[in-house]
């Protein structure tokens, strides 16, 4: 079966994706407006990143500029930053406090809220010019986002009828919400960065546990993260949502053995300052690692003890940021915080494991341009039931990504096998 736009999704295991998600303009153009303006909900920050009546930030929702505002009340508001007028950016700070925001072309003023307040010379000047009687300004504010919030965590929807954020999460990911912002939190510092690649393939990448213990040689060496620890990747209520976990030192007596042969593993190396590696295990279940995407434009990560955000801001086909939130808890001790902010050199653009994220996705994305005809074959783990796995060598949840996004997208898989 064809979908509209000539994408052909050869089985409906999900385990062939076509390389032609990852390079049309008519595809991004659809994921536009079927998943970022559609029933989801997406990312959009920290209530610690707002957390006075008049604060705000701008951020994106897929490739829409949008403002997050707290009102003078405390309520949480977020509108697209696009003036009603002639459509010019309104606000250009990333973070700041107003009482309102004007845009600078013709001072078009909106509220916290997204109403419009004012329109200069509405009424002409001496009897002249003006906008006509009939115009009225309550017809004109801000396109407005639903948003909600579950432990300072900011959430919003363009969609009428997007379900209640909490049933949208469902019990498995609030669960991690619930171990990661356990505390209030508030923000270390920010990093961010441009990858030349479709932002799908990062997020097949982060929910892709396959990969962590073979392409990361610091995080497997030093066991960070590797394939012969205990561990899993739970599937949630929507097949788009997803954890994995390992146990911190689960595997220190079969590491050798498990990896004989695989140089992802070099025993042999050493660190001159080995305290990068230091782990503190703060809540007492050994899960050193923990990465949770939410469909469909977030990551949440626990490595060690960094603790961040991870938002997927998809630019065009070939392009997309990554916009990383770094946080600790308000009430830690400074020991703490101090190793938090020393590990997060294990992340970001130049981090000692995430560096190599960023140039598969590049690597993908040179060799696929031509093969758009082509398709990937997604089979470890098997191809059986998108459920819960109790290892790690799996990519069961990257077929969950993909059964989600054609949900969403409205592509119908054919049935039956494909080479």
């Amino acid at each position: 079966m064809m979908s509209d736009q000539g994408v052909i999704w050869p089985k409906d295991d999900f385990s062939r994706v076509p390389y032609r998600v990852f390079a049309d303009q008519s595809v991004f153009d659809r994921e536009q407006e079927r998943i970022f303006n559609g029933p989801v909900w997406c990312y959009l920050g920290l209530e610690a990143e707002i957390a006075k009546p008049g604060d705000f930030k701008t951020t994106f929702v897929g490739n829409t500029s949008v403002v997050v505002n707290r009102a003078k009340d405390g309520s949480l508001h977020a509108f697209e930053n696009r003036c009603a007028h002639r459509g010019a950016t309104i606000v250009r700070e990333p973070f700041g406090n107003s009482a309102d925001h004007t845009c600078i072309y013709h001072h078009w003023c909106y509220s916290q809220q997204g109403d419009l307040l004012g329109v200069p010379f509405q009424r002409g000047l001496d009897g002249k010019g003006g906008m006509p009687k009939s115009f009225n300004k309550k017809e004109h504010g801000l396109r407005r986002l639903k948003v909600a919030s579950y432990r300072g965590v900011v959430f919003g929807s363009f969609h009428a009828d997007v379900p209640p954020l909490e049933v949208y999460l469902g019990k498995a990911m609030l669960d991690i919400l619930d171990t990661l912002f356990q505390k209030p939190v508030e923000v270390i510092g920010y990093m961010r960065q441009r990858m030349p690649s479709n932002w799908k393939l990062y997020w097949e990448n982060a929910i892709d546990c396959y990969h962590a213990g073979l392409l990361h040689q610091f995080g497997t060496t030093f066991g960070l993260f590797r394939a012969t620890q205990d561990g899993g990747s739970i599937l949630g209520e929507q097949s788009g949502l997803s954890f994995c976990y390992s146990i911190f030192g689960s595997d220190d007596a079969n590491v050798a053995s498990g990896y004989e042969g695989i140089e992802a593993f070099n025993a042999d190396m050493k660190l001159n300052d080995p305290s990068i590696l230091e782990y503190v295990d703060e809540d007492g279940d050994g899960r050193g690692l923990i990465i949770m995407a939410i469909f469909p434009s977030v990551v949440f990560q626990r490595i060690s003890n960094t603790l961040a955000t991870r938002q997927i801001r998809p630019k065009r086909p070939g392009e997309f940021e990554l916009y990383w939130t770094c946080f600790g808890y308000a009430d830690e001790d400074p020991a703490l915080r101090a190793l938090r902010i020393k590990q997060n050199n294990l992340i970001g653009p130049a981090g000692l494991v995430s560096m190599e994220d960023g140039e598969s996705g590049v690597l993908i994305q040179r060799a696929i341009e031509r093969r758009r005809d082509a398709h990937s074959v997604i089979e470890m783990g098997g191809t059986g039931p998108i459920v819960d796995q109790d290892h790690l060598i799996t990519e069961v949840s990257v077929r969950g990504f993909w059964q989600q996004y054609c949900d969403v997208m409205g592509y119908e898989p054919r049935r039956g096998d494909a080479a």
